[in-house]
């Protein structure tokens, strides 16, 4: 397998992680009174999750401009 298909296969399974960590069975599970910093947890989840996968995109992005 070379690097660029395994890169390809990386981000297609970060994307699919992110539609599932996106959706709405998930977010309904966070308790909607509950606050962090004095912001209700639902933005701080989606905030810290979109965050997350930006830096999860850029190394591995960055990984194949190492190469």
């Amino acid at each position: 397998m070379t690097f660029e298909r395994m890169m390809r296969r990386r981000l297609i399974a970060l994307f699919l992680f992110s539609v599932v960590l996106f959706s709405y069975p998930i977010m309904s599970l966070l308790p909607q009174e509950f606050l962090v910093f004095g912001f209700p947890l639902l933005y701080v989840y989606l905030f810290l999750l979109w965050t997350v996968l930006i830096v999860a995109i850029a190394l591995i992005s960055r990984a194949q401009s190492v190469k």
